[in-house]
C-alpha cells in the first residue's frame, strides 16, 4: 500500500493524470527529498513491475484510480518502497506469527527439514510451503512470487 501511495503522490500533488519521467523522479528525489534519484528510479521501476504504473515515450502514467488514493499528512515513504518483495521471507514471518515462534526459530526448523527430511536437495521455498502447510497457515497467495523467486535462483 505504502507503494501504491508513494507513486499516487506526484499525480496528486501536481493535479496531472501524467508526468514526464523525470517530473516523477523530481518529485520524490528532489522536490519532496523522500529518496534519492536512484531509489526514486527504483520507485518507478518497481511501481511499473507490479502494475501501478505505465512507462512510455518517457511518460508515467498511473493505472489505478488516483482518487482512491489518499497521501496522508506528513506521509513519508518507508524503506519497503525501494526494497524487492521476499515472499520466502513473509511466509516465515507468517509461519512464525501463526505458532507463536522466533523468525530464527522458524528458519532453523525449515533448515531441518532441507537437511533431515531432503538431505539437503529442496528449496528454502519449498520448505517453508511444507512447514506452512504443517501449521496451518495460509500460504497460497505467496505461490506464484515464491515460484518466481526459486526459478530466478537457478
Amino acid at each position: 500500500m505504502s507503494l501504491q501511495i508513494t507513486v499516487a503522490a506526484p499525480f496528486k500533488q501536481m493535479h496531472k493524470g501524467e508526468l514526464e519521467k523525470n517530473q516523477f523522479v523530481f518529485f520524490l528525489a528532489l522536490d519532496r527529498k523522500w529518496l534519492n534519484v536512484e531509489q526514486a528510479n527504483t520507485v518507478l521501476r518497481r511501481g511499473e513491475s507490479t502494475g501501478l504504473l505505465c512507462v512510455k515515450d518517457g511518460k508515467v502514467v498511473p493505472l489505478f484510480d488516483l482518487s482512491s488514493v489518499t497521501v496522508p499528512l506528513g506521509f513519508r515513504p518507508g524503506p519497503e518502497v525501494v526494497e524487492a518483495p521476499d515472499p520466502l521471507r513473509d511466509l516465515v514471518g507468517r509461519i512464525a506469527s501463526s505458532t507463536g515462534k522466533d523468525v530464527n526459530e522458524v528458519t532453523a526448523e525449515m533448515n531441518g527439514v532441507i537437511d533431515e527430511e531432503f538431505d539437503g536437495k529442496l528449496q528454502p521455498a519449498a520448505a517453508a510451503v511444507m512447514l506452512a502447510r504443517r501449521y496451518g497457515v495460509a500460504w497460497q497467495d505467496l505461490l506464484p512470487a515464491l515460484r518466481e523467486s526459486v526459478l530466478q535462483k537457478k
